[in-house]
C-alpha cells in the first residue's frame, strides 16, 4: 500500500483554488496526499507558491533530497538561490519559467486543469452566469450591487469546499471571475469564462493570469471592470473556449510530467 504523498499548498486561507492542489495530485499521482510543512514536501503544486519554496530552500536539504515542483507559478520576480535545490517537471506558464531562468520543456499548466477528470462527474449544465469573486473581493460592495441587480448572476464562494466551488463552476453556462482559478476550472470543464479585473488582489495582481494563459495558448483582452458587467452580461458568449486544444495539450503534458517516482507504488 502506497504511503501519502507529502504535498504542501498554502492553507493559511479558506480559498479553494490552493484546495485544488490536493484533489489533483492525488489524482496524478495515484496517492493519497496530505498536506505537509513546505521544508518536508515531496512536492509543490497548484498556486503562486514559489516564494514559498525559495523562502524555505535557500540551501539544500540535508540528505541532498531535492522535492519537486508541478505547475506551481510565481507572482513576480524573486531571488534563484533556491533554484538548484529544488526539480521542475512542470510550470503554471512561461513566464514564471523566464522569471527562474530555467527550462521545463514547454510543459505549462496551472495543474487546476484536471480536476474536472479528478472529480470524474460532469455538472449538468444550468442557465445562469456565475461569478467568482476572488478572495479580497467576494464580501465587497461591487460584488453585493451586482447580485441585487440581475437575478441570473449566481455568487460562487471560493471559500467553500473545493469540489462544490468546482462543481457550481462545471454548472454554469459562463463564469465571470477576478480568481485566477474560477477561470482554471471553468478552462476545465470547458466552460466559457470572462476575466474581471483583479485590482487589490496582490501587488501584482495581472502576471499569473497572463503566466497561466500564455501556457495554455489563450487570448487574454484585458479584464472586464466589475462596473462593466451589466453592460456585457446580455452578449457573454456561451460557446466552448477557442483555445480547447491548449487545455488538451496542457492537460496531457501535466499528466506526463508528472515525477515517476512521486505516482503509486506498484507491487513487485
Amino acid at each position: 500500500m502506497s504511503t501519502p504523498l507529502k504535498l504542501f499548498w498554502y492553507a493559511r486561507e479558506a480559498n479553494f483554488g490552493d484546495a485544488l492542489s490536493g484533489i489533483v495530485t492525488a489524482f496524478a499521482s495515484g496517492r493519497d496526499v496530505v498536506h505537509a510543512d513546505p521544508k518536508s514536501a515531496e512536492v509543490f503544486a497548484v498556486g503562486s507558491i514559489l516564494q514559498i519554496v525559495r523562502r524555505t530552500h535557500p540551501e539544500g536539504r540535508a540528505g541532498g533530497d531535492r522535492p519537486w515542483v508541478w505547475g506551481s507559478g510565481t507572482l513576480k520576480p524573486i531571488r534563484l538561490d533556491f533554484v538548484p535545490h529544488v526539480r521542475f517537471a512542470a510550470l503554471r506558464g512561461p513566464i514564471t519559467e523566464s522569471l527562474l531562468g530555467v527550462d521545463v520543456n514547454g510543459v505549462y499548466g496551472d495543474p487546476g486543469l484536471l480536476v474536472a477528470d479528478a472529480l470524474g462527474d460532469r455538472p449538468e449544465r444550468e442557465d445562469r452566469v456565475g461569478l467568482v469573486p476572488h478572495l479580497a473581493h467576494v464580501d465587497g460592495p461591487e460584488v453585493a450591487a451586482l447580485l441585487k441587480a440581475d437575478p441570473r448572476l449566481k455568487l460562487i464562494d471560493v471559500r467553500q469546499d473545493a469540489a462544490t466551488v468546482c462543481r457550481e463552476i462545471g454548472a454554469c453556462a459562463h463564469v465571470l471571475s477576478s480568481s485566477l482559478h474560477g477561470l482554471v476550472v471553468a478552462d476545465a470543464y470547458g466552460v466559457p469564462n470572462t476575466w474581471l479585473d483583479p485590482a487589490g488582489i496582490h501587488k501584482s495582481p495581472r502576471l499569473k493570469f497572463y503566466d497561466y494563459a500564455a501556457g495554455i495558448g489563450r487570448a487574454l483582452p484585458r479584464p472586464l471592470s466589475f462596473a462593466d458587467v451589466p453592460e456585457h452580461l446580455p452578449r457573454l458568449p456561451e460557446t466552448a473556449p477557442s483555445y480547447a486544444d491548449g487545455i488538451a495539450a496542457a492537460k496531457a503534458g501535466l499528466l506526463d510530467a508528472f515525477p515517476a517516482e512521486l505516482r503509486r507504488e506498484r507491487a513487485a
